[in-house]
């Protein structure tokens, strides 16, 4: 199954840790009362185990949440960042970086500017 991301207005992912054993309604409350975001929101919310190779999305459809569930058969881990009690909002290519093994902070990325206007 492939999901359209375009769709969703925040892509938030949950830095650190996260207990891969939470529920939809535990994900759903620790994004409610920890980080004082509504779940129900146009948003999905990445989490990931100990082990950096599964996580899980949480969003909302409409009427009711979905939980997405992805563990790597290879050898291969997920550059999660580390910061345990964080959650920051990420860009689509930092969301593509992130599934395709590549740390979503990248010291030789260009930095988006605002356009100049030359008078």
């Amino acid at each position: 199954m492939k999901l359209d991301l375009a769709i969703f207005k925040h892509i938030y992912i949950k830095s650190g840790y996260t207990d891969m054993r939470m529920s939809i309604d535990g994900l759903a409350a620790l994004v409610q009362q920890q980080y004082m975001i509504d779940p129900e929101g146009n948003s999905i919310f990445l989490f990931c185990g100990r082990r950096r190779d599964r996580f899980k999305a949480l969003f909302w459809d409409g009427d009711g949440f979905v939980l997405m569930y992805k563990r790597l058969e290879s050898r291969g881990a997920y550059q999660w960042p580390n910061s345990p009690e964080e959650v920051r909002q990420i860009s689509m290519q930092q969301f593509r970086w992130l599934m395709e093994g590549i740390k979503i902070v990248q010291k030789t990325a260009l930095a988006p500017t605002a356009l100049m206007r030359i008078m």
